[in-house]
């Protein structure tokens, strides 16, 4: 029964998503403001943290910052009114590893829930030890030590960066859908929800490993079908 925390200050809205995921059988913490959130993210080490950004005391970026720089990997599912890539790829960049912007539904939440939990579940019980380390342009990639090198300096990927990028590696030039990525990645069982995060992080792919973003070489777009990597 896994422990999950929200920090969330909207009282409905906490009590609302405390009824929905014990209903689905976690046990749930709940806490009103950041920076009693922080403490009880640190002290009691849950299986998944639901982090608002708008928060008293301390705010939802702060919040993961923190957790983050003290080295909490604990997979954080943030849920905020705003909807600016800008602050999708800010939340990502800190170590998010998804989001929900508002309002939700009670079903879109919960499939994320499930599939970040998942996740995490099979990162805990495998591995990719003995692969060997893959090169595109001037990109090199560890998947052992989960190291990216661009041009020989180092390329400080998010976890979720870090697992797009390899799925695209994997494939060898073939074409990923949008909807493949959500489930091998993000572990979705209804990868038909509408989401915006492979855009976000491929973007994001794009401007910390591509010579010019905006005219990727590597990171391709393939039209109405998806992505693929072109070596």
């Amino acid at each position: 029964m896994p422990r999950l925390l929200v920090i969330e200050d909207n009282v409905d809205l906490a009590f609302g998503l405390k009824t929905v995921l014990e209903f689905e059988g976690h046990q749930v913490a709940v806490a009103e403001d950041g920076e009693t959130g922080l403490e009880r993210a640190q002290e009691s080490d849950p299986a998944l943290i639901i982090l608002d950004l708008m928060l008293p005391r301390k705010g939802g970026y702060e919040v993961l910052r923190e957790l983050r720089q003290g080295g909490v990997r604990t997979p954080v599912l943030i849920l905020t009114a705003r909807s600016q890539e800008s602050d999708l790829v800010m939340g990502f960049n800190l170590g998010a590893d998804d989001y929900v912007t508002k309002p939700f539904s009670t079903a879109e939440l919960v499939a994320r829930v499930r599939a970040l939990l998942r996740r995490s579940s099979l990162q805990a019980t495998t591995g990719t030890e003995g692969e060997k380390v893959e090169r595109f342009g001037q990109v090199e990639v560890d998947p052992d030590t989960r190291m990216v090198r661009r041009n020989g300096e180092v390329v400080e990927l998010t976890p979720k960066e870090f697992d797009l990028l390899l799925a695209l590696i994997r494939r060898r030039g073939a074409v990923a859908s949008r909807n493949e990525l959500l489930k091998e990645v993000w572990r979705y069982g209804n990868a038909d929800i509408m989401t915006r995060t492979v855009d976000v992080h491929i973007a994001e792919l794009r401007r910390k490993l591509e010579e010019d973003p905006a005219e990727p070489r590597h990171i391709l777009t393939a039209r109405k079908a998806g992505y693929r990597l072109q070596p």
